[in-house]
This record gives C-alpha cells, structure tokens and sequence, in this order.
C-alpha cells in the first residue's frame, strides 16, 4: 500500500469513530434526578391541593410535567428504599429487617444496573439501610460511586450534621445546616459529570424530625429548637428549588428527568424541641379540601400510603398534566432501565413492577392493572377505585376514600364483585411460592 493510500485509510478510519463519537453524545440516554421527600403526604404540596404550606417550587415543577393521582409507596420508609432500590416487595426479600439490606440483592440494584448501562451514579442524603459508620463501603457495594450521607441513628441530619462523605467522616460540618451540604454535593456532582449520563438519588431528609434514639438529644437550631414542620417543607420546597436551577444553569434540562416522590405519608408528630433528655412531640394537622388531615404515616390507608409525585422532563414530558395510572415503587427500576436503554432486568429473580415510560410520554397511557403495599404483616392489593386487604376487607374508595364502610357481599354490586374476583386472583398469583 503507498503512503498516500495508508493517509486516506487513516482519514476514512478517522471520520468513522469521530462519526459514531458525535452519534453517540447526540443520543445519549437521558440524566435521571430522582428526589425522594421525608414524611411528606399528598396534603402537604399545594399542586395537590394543600393549604397549609407554601410549595411554590414543586408546584412548578407539577406545572411543568405530570402529576401522578396514584403512586403508592410503602407506609414506612425503610421498606419503601429496599423497594425501590430492588424492584421487589419486601415480601419478595424476606421483608429485610428494619436499617438492613438483603446482601444478596446488593450487586442487583436499581443503581448497580444503571453503572453497567453506562451511568455514573450518586446519593445524597439518608441512607437508612445500614449503621453507615460501621459500614462505609455500603453505599459503594449497591451501586452508588459516590455518596454523601448523614449517620442515621448516628449523629445530627440537620444542624451541624454528622455526614460521611466518600468513605470518610466529614470534619468541616461545624455551623452548617445539612441540606444545603447535601445539594451542594450533587450540584456538584451534575458539573463533574454534565457530558455523560448520571442517575443522581437525593434521598431528602425533610421532612423527617430529628433523630430521637441517641444517648442525648442532637443539638437544637441557631432558633434554640428544632425546625417546625411548616419550616421543614419550606425548606424541602426550597431544595428541590436549588436542584432545578442547577440543572438549568448547567443546560442539562432538556435531556434530564426529575421524579419527585415521597417514601410515605405526614408524620403524625414531629419533634419539636429538647427539654434536657426529653424530646417535645407536636402533632402534625394540614388542611386539604378545606378538611383537617392528621398525618397517615405507617398506616396502610392512602394516608400512609398515597404519595404525591411528579415528573418534569422538558420536550418529552407533557406539562401542566395529570395521569390516572397506577404506579407503585418496584415500578422505578424497570422505568428508569428503560430510559436507559436496558433491554432486560438481569436475572435476579421475579420482579413484579413495570416500566411506566409509556406514561410518561402519553398521561392517557392506563399503566399497572393493580397495585401494592404492604407494613406489619397485613397488606393490600388495588387499582384506581377498588381496594382489597390481606384480611378480606374490601373497599370502594372512589365513594369511601375514608375507608369507613368494608363493602360486603350483599353490597358489591357487578362492578364491584367482578373487581373483588379480579384482585383475589392478582393476590394468588402475586404470593404464589411465598
């Protein structure tokens, strides 16, 4: 071959990679913000029809996507993050006991499975699912290359945080309130890494109260108390606010989607100061529908289990829009696979959820058929109307959303006995070779 063959060779080789390089970034699978709200019911977000507070940077987030009528989470939040992170009911995994990880699922997560799809992944915030100082390679081992995290059941989350930080305990928290540090961590994380796809988990501490098991009370805020709850959704209204803007100033709007969500219904208390040993509980009343609402959370009602989220992605996700699909957490896993081009979820065992992408394109779209929670030995099956519990109670919560009136036989009705007879069998097959 002459010189000048073997130039042109290299020019045509050249163009080649430098063509599939361009190809490549002009189609590169979409950022994933998912943001994960504290105690945090459907009453307390103005979009939602809330009263009480003011949400003026989630309700514009809702006006900018879709706003989903029927999410449900776990009634707690320990068995909501195994969910989610699984794609499997606790049930599934043997219900993990409380601030554990089923070992065997760590290589399986929802994280783990998006770093083999090319992603780079982060947390930031609660972890929940080990004593992290005792552990600190956890988060790393599920999947997250890197992370930022308060020492739940540890040390303070709020003022002065105890945070671990890459392996390491944070020395420079003295003064700080913890939410800022935990969005500044993934802001930052957006700038390393705004020219590859990231799936970025902030796991909110708001708007939890403060840890309540330590030896002594953490530490009180500058105001000589802890945050009210009113002050906490402000402040997560304002966090999610920063996340925003941050994605804007960075122009990695257009090819991220933001999900926002909840991990289970308001708190009935929260703490409201220390007086020496003992922690002041107020309880948490909000008002929706010109109705006061005590806080559901821990009950299977749609109280406890009923969680407001939303979706923004710009150009692909329809603004100002609602949907009436179901969708429950082990939903997450096979949705944001999807996105990522994932053709499979590896084959780790049954995983009951669906991808809901098709909703998000389409709000029209009818998604799962039923779904699932379950808290304390009892659980539930249902769709968008009607509501079957592990005990036989049977509830129509279109016309009884208060669940005050089990339906019976005599008081079923076609539509109702044939909704009766559908999720009886959706729950065999469901528990089938538990």
């Amino acid at each position: 071959m002459t010189y000048s063959a073997r130039i042109f060779c290299l020019l045509i080789l050249f163009g080649a990679v430098f063509g599939e390089r361009e190809l490549a970034a002009d189609e590169r699978p979409p950022n994933i913000v998912f943001i994960l709200a504290d105690d945090v019911g459907k009453e307390v977000l103005g979009c939602y029809g809330g009263e009480t507070y003011h949400t003026p940077r989630l309700d514009a987030l809702a006006k900018s996507g879709l706003r989903f009528e029927h999410c449900y989470s776990m009634p707690v939040c320990h068995p909501t993050r195994v969910c989610l992170l699984t794609g499997k009911y606790p049930f599934q995994l043997g219900n993990p006991r409380w601030g554990s990880f089923p070992a065997a699922m760590e290589s399986h997560t929802i994280a783990q499975q998006l770093k083999s799809a090319g992603y780079e992944t982060a947390i930031s915030g609660k972890w929940q699912l080990t004593l992290l100082g005792e552990d600190l390679r956890h988060p790393n081992r599920l999947g997250f290359d890197s992370y930022c995290l308060f020492g739940w059941h540890q040390g303070p989350r709020y003022f002065e945080p105890m945070i671990f930080e890459d392996g390491a305990l944070r020395q420079d928290t003295g003064g700080a309130y913890g939410p800022d540090l935990y969005v500044d961590y993934l802001i930052d994380f957006f700038q390393e890494n705004r020219d590859r796809p990231f799936f970025a988990f902030y796991s909110m501490s708001l708007c939890h109260d403060v840890t309540d098991d330590l030896d002594q009370p953490v530490p009180h805020g500058p105001d000589g108390r802890y945050e009210n709850y009113v002050e906490m959704v402000a402040s997560m209204d304002l966090h999610v606010g920063r996340i925003v803007d941050a994605l804007d100033k960075l122009s990695l709007r257009q090819n991220t989607l933001i999900l926002f969500s909840t991990d289970n219904g308001t708190p009935k208390t929260y703490i409201a100061r220390a007086e020496g040993d003992n922690l002041i509980r107020i309880p948490v009343i909000s008002r929706r529908g010109g109705q006061d609402v005590p806080g559901g959370k821990g009950e299977l009602t749609d109280g406890g289990t009923a969680v407001p989220t939303i979706a923004s992605w710009p150009g692909s996700v329809r603004s100002n829009s609602t949907t009436r699909a179901l969708v429950d957490f082990c939903d997450l896993l096979p949705t944001f696979l999807e996105l990522a081009g994932v053709r499979s979820i590896d084959s780790a065992g049954d995983y009951p959820g669906r991808s809901f992408t098709n909703v998000l394109h389409d709000p029209k779209e009818k998604g799962r058929d039923w779904v699932f929670a379950e808290g304390r030995g009892h659980y539930w099956l249902r769709n968008a109307q009607w509501k079957l519990y592990s005990d036989g109670r049977f509830f129509d919560m279109e016309n009884d959303p208060l669940e005050n009136s089990p339906l019976d036989d005599t008081s079923l009705g076609k539509k109702g006995r044939r909704n009766h007879e559908f999720l009886i069998s959706a729950t065999r097959e469901l528990r089938r070779g538990q």
